[in-house]
């Protein structure tokens, strides 16, 4: 087939160029995108005000598209800081205390803890969550504190949050950009993520307790200090069998969400609204529980401290999906129809082209996914650049043919696993 390739599809060709050059750089893209969305609107449409009018129509655009997902980010860490604040956390946490009795168990017990959490939670919370109430534990069992932050991070920010099974945050980013359903780009992770999780943490492991043996790594007798004296008075307010009822309660709920998406074949959007509502009413029972007369106003102090957090992620997520949203059916509403007749979206078009002109494999696709989603992810946010992975990996997909899914799945997890916190130190999620 023969596609012709117009004025838009080279300025959105050199602006991927520019976005993937300015992340090497280690440098802020979303000046780049908005001048990419305003050239690429004023050479569709001719007019000035109509491409003015298009860089807040694409933002809009994509707010509308990721909303659901910022707001269940806010409400879960809403919710945790919650749990953290009360106490509760430390009683949910506490009955894996008694099989942290070595180095090795305390490793693997809290990696495959924060692993599971971070997929309800999500890891920043998790941390919260987990961290300050294990890491004095596994000190005493004689695992030094940086191994204590290998297991969290491998665990939390590579494994759990690479594939977000539950909250769906990440193959939501990525499968929009790539025109796929989300539940495709989630199955084309599963064995992805658990054979990169695998041979790190395996491999981590080992090198752990080589530099244990060797000398080299020495417990300290330093562990974190304790909560905030605010945060004390706070942990008072439930009595301990309040604790140990919601510290049950707040699993069992979480499981049932699990059951009922099996069950009922819940996925994307609905999965996430399952997950979403009750985390809100997890926090309104332990507010309201906790704080009594004063549930009302704490109630929206969490949900500030949530939605806080959640536009700090997806503050530099939003200008850059705005930007992707135009390789797809986002053209038409965020701009107008101004496509070629024949065109079937800018990336697409370009795949089609590119499969005319250079001949690709499903090996050189793998490599260029992986290493574009490695480049997105070194300005340490794994979220700010997995949009561009999945854009790269829709029109790779149109060239070779087939692995769409696959090639998407791999871009996002090469993002998050290099910026998510895991090899680069992330600065969005703090």
């Amino acid at each position: 087939m023969l596609i012709e390739l117009t004025a838009l599809h080279w300025i959105y060709v050199t602006f991927i160029v520019l976005i993937i050059g300015f992340m090497v750089m280690k440098r802020d893209t979303s000046i780049i995108c908005i001048v990419g969305i305003f050239l690429i609107a004023l050479t569709a449409s001719g007019s000035l005000s109509h491409s003015i009018s298009s860089i807040f129509n694409s933002f809009s655009y994509a707010i509308t598209e990721l909303l659901s997902t910022i707001l269940v980010i806010s409400i879960i860490v809403a919710m945790s800081h919650t749990l953290t604040s009360t106490g509760i956390n430390d009683v949910m946490i506490s009955p894996f205390r008694k099989l942290i009795r070595n180095p090795t168990l305390a490793y693997w017990t809290i990696g495959i803890l924060m692993m599971v959490i971070s997929w309800f939670f999500w890891p920043s919370p998790a941390v919260a969550l987990l961290g300050a109430v294990l890491l004095p534990v596994a000190i005493r069992a004689g695992l030094p504190a940086l191994g204590v932050a290998m297991a969290m991070n491998l665990f939390g920010h590579g494994i759990a949050l690479s594939g977000d099974f539950v909250i769906q945050a990440a193959p939501k980013l990525t499968a929009d950009a790539a025109g796929l359903p989300i539940q495709d780009v989630i199955n084309a992770s599963i064995p992805l993520v658990f054979i990169m999780g695998l041979v790190t943490t395996v491999t981590a492991f080992y090198f752990l307790r080589r530099d244990m043996k060797r000398g080299n790594l020495k417990v300290s007798s330093t562990v974190l200090p304790n909560s905030p004296d605010e945060k004390a008075d706070e942990q008072g307010l439930l009595s301990l069998a309040q604790k140990r009822f919601f510290a049950i309660l707040v699993p069992l709920l979480f499981a049932a969400d699990v059951a009922a998406m099996s069950i009922l074949d819940l996925t994307g959007g609905d999965a996430t609204a399952l997950v979403g509502g009750t985390s809100i009413l997890i926090l309104l029972l332990i507010t309201l529980t906790s704080h009594k007369n004063k549930g009302l106003e704490k109630t929206t102090h969490y949900l500030i401290e949530g939605f806080q957090f959640g536009f700090k992620v997806f503050g530099p997520v939003i200008p850059i999906a705005a930007f992707f949203y135009l390789g797809d059916s986002g053209f038409t509403k965020i701009i107008g129809d101004f496509l070629p007749k024949a065109s079937h979206g800018i990336v697409n078009d370009l795949g089609i082209a590119l499969a005319g002109i250079v001949p690709l494999s499903k090996t050189v696709g793998a490599i260029t996914l992986t290493t574009v989603g490695a480049i997105t992810g070194l300005d340490g946010s794994g979220f700010s650049g997995i949009s561009l992975a999945g854009s790269v990996a829709g029109l790779f997909a149109v060239a070779i043919g087939k692995g769409a899914a696959t090639l998407t799945a791999l871009g996002q997890i090469a993002a998050i696993w290099v910026g998510g916190g895991t090899l680069i130190p992330t600065k969005d999620m703090k």
